[in-house]
């Protein structure tokens, strides 16, 4: 865990999957008084989200809050594209390198900081099926070896 953060409610898994992260930024979110609501809850998603750089300001997309149970009327969409929060040296140094083919910024984790709800979002590169494959042969080998000197260890 990085220094400072707090309660982890959120975590994209399939991220460090499909993507090499080059680089990690803790971005703020702009959100309703539901979505904070519903987030200390645990009720969010990050599954399939991504974030874009539009105009110059940073924006998260398909970012999954479900509505809060005792909102109201004025109970916020799920889906709703939100802002993020980066300091202009950083949105500048991410324009730059996604024009770079190849590279996206993808969410990694939602949490919560001195009470406020933070997003940690990677510089990323996609991953091709055999660098994948290649992951996977290195989990099972590391795996395999926890497993033998458990094993040994019990004998």
């Amino acid at each position: 865990m990085p220094k400072g953060e707090g309660k982890v409610l959120a975590q994209n898994k399939k991220a460090r999957h499909d993507y090499f992260i080059e680089e990690t930024y803790e971005a703020g979110l702009v959100l309703l008084g539901t979505e904070i609501k519903a987030i200390r809850a645990g009720r969010v998603n990050l599954k399939d989200s991504f974030a874009r750089i539009r105009n110059g300001e940073l924006f998260v997309h398909n970012m999954h809050i479900s509505p809060y149970e005792q909102g109201n009327i004025h109970n916020h969409e799920p889906l709703r594209t939100r802002k993020l929060l980066l300091h202009r040296k950083q949105i500048n140094s991410l324009i730059g390198d996604t024009k770079e083919t190849g590279y996206s910024i993808v969410p990694l984790k939602l949490y919560l900081k001195d009470g406020y709800a933070k997003l940690l979002i990677g510089l990323a590169r996609g991953k091709k099926k055999y660098d994948k494959r290649e992951d996977l042969k290195q989990k099972e080998a590391k795996r395999d070896i926890e497993r033998a000197f458990r094993d040994r260890q019990k004998g």
